[in-house]
């Protein structure tokens, strides 16, 4: 009954335009602010208004969207962003989608550990992380490094940590994709699901005692959505009024367990009201309308100390990570018919009509992606790994006498047997 009712209801929170999405979008009026429904039962709606508002029982909450598949923005609704902004967001999410080309074939030819790529969820990287003041604190998961790039972490930066050399800010002691930037106000990641999630209440409440004007977003996924963690979080940012956004991927799958398996009721934004928070249900694919409720919810949690809830619906094209299959689960017809709905190709579709870019553009902006991605990974790869003693310092103060008899120990191997062991690799 459980998981017949998640088929009939949870589901069609995410499952909303899979039967064609760029069919059912052109269906679709741009005067008209209600969408029609989908085959599940959910509608896409042109209202913020309307997204905002919590359905009567049994209803679904909408999917709020300002442009359609066909790249058709409601000029009602549209965040008006100016050319360069609207170039400079093209530009990055192009340059994110290379940059996983790059990095998913270079962990398959062994030259790196691991990797998790970013595809068909680009939009909610940059339309939220464009619609944040730089002084907004970040707490991600592991698939926002788009957030990172808009906020200035450099392709160098990235290679450097996935390649562990000495100029990772971790000193290779972390797994690759973990970033973080202090400079950029970006929490390192944390590999545990939803760790990240009561933190960032934490921070956000301490933000408001100290009179801050601005507010922190935490990104999870809809898997890290069940975690006890994820409840915590809600209640207490709700009870305490702190300035946070919840900020959900929602993109069908947690590795490879679907919604459908996941929760029986309307997805993640259904959970809003229940905490006493605004809950906004996006199209993730719609890079502006996520740019515009995202600035949303920053002016309520700013303004108001008021946490909201937005459920971003997107679908997530490749594998959970380079540790896994998604042949064995997804069904990769239906990755075909979310591919038309990419958002990297519904942004160009608008920069086109917009009279802002042409296939010259396009050619020379992949040329110049290529090349630079290409460098900055020969250089992380032959740059030197992390002292050794990086694998004792920055967690005690003082190294405790059972620790230094280890790092003495482990320098007395390398040095016995030196000739073993790749020391002109390591920085010295």
């Amino acid at each position: 009954m459980l998981l017949s009712a998640a088929r009939r209801v949870g589901a069609s929170a995410l499952r909303l335009g899979v039967q064609s999405c760029r069919s059912l979008a052109a269906s679709v009026p741009l005067s008209e602010k209600g969408a029609p429904t989908s085959s599940r039962g959910h509608t896409y709606t042109r209202d913020l208004d309307a997204a905002r508002t919590h359905p009567l029982p049994g209803q679904l909450m909408p999917v709020y969207r300002v442009m359609d598949a066909g790249s058709k923005v409601d000029p009602e609704e549209d965040p008006n962003l100016d050319d360069t902004t609207l170039v400079e967001m093209y530009e990055k999410m192009v340059t994110l989608g290379e940059m996983d080309q790059t990095l998913y074939k270079a962990q398959r030819m062994g030259l790196t550990s691991f990797y998790m790529m970013c595809s068909g969820e680009e939009g909610t990287h940059f339309g939220s992380a464009s619609a944040l003041d730089p002084g907004d604190m970040v707490f991600g998961q592991y698939r926002e490094a788009g957030v990172l790039m808009w906020r200035g972490y450099t392709i160098d930066e990235f290679m450097d940590q996935c390649f562990s050399n000495r100029l990772d800010p971790g000193k290779g002691r972390q797994m690759p994709v973990h970033y973080g930037s202090k400079k950029l106000n970006f929490q390192f990641i944390s590999s545990p699901l939803a760790t990240q999630m009561p933190q960032a209440p934490g921070h956000a409440y301490g933000m408001k005692l100290a009179g801050s004007k601005n507010c922190v977003i935490v990104y999870f996924g809809d898997g890290a959505a069940q975690e006890g963690d994820a409840h915590a979080a809600m209640n207490f940012a709700a009870t305490l009024g702190c300035p946070v956004i919840f900020f959900c991927r929602n993109n069908a799958y947690a590795i490879s367990t679907p919604v459908e398996e996941q929760y029986a009721g309307d997805g993640i934004a259904g959970r809003g009201q229940g905490y006493g928070m605004e809950a906004i249900r996006v199209d993730g694919n719609d890079v502006l309308a996520v740019h515009k409720v995202t600035k949303h919810a920053r002016d309520v949690a700013v303004g108001e100390h008021r946490p909201v809830l937005i459920e971003a619906m997107t679908y997530r094209l490749g594998s959970h990570s380079t540790s896994d299959d998604q042949t064995a689960y997804q069904d990769m017809a239906e990755v075909k018919q979310w591919e038309t709905c990419h958002p990297t190709l519904r942004l160009r579709g608008y920069l086109h009509q917009r009279g802002l870019w042409g296939e010259e553009k396009e050619a020379a902006l992949r040329g110049r992606a290529q090349k630079e991605i290409r460098e900055a990974m020969q250089r992380a790869r032959h740059e030197l790994k992390p002292h050794l003693d990086n694998l004792f310092s920055h967690v005690y103060d003082q190294l405790p006498p059972r620790l230094e008899a280890q790092r003495r120990e482990l320098w007395d191997l390398v040095n016995k047997y030196s000739k073993h062991y790749p020391v002109k690799h390591y920085e010295s």
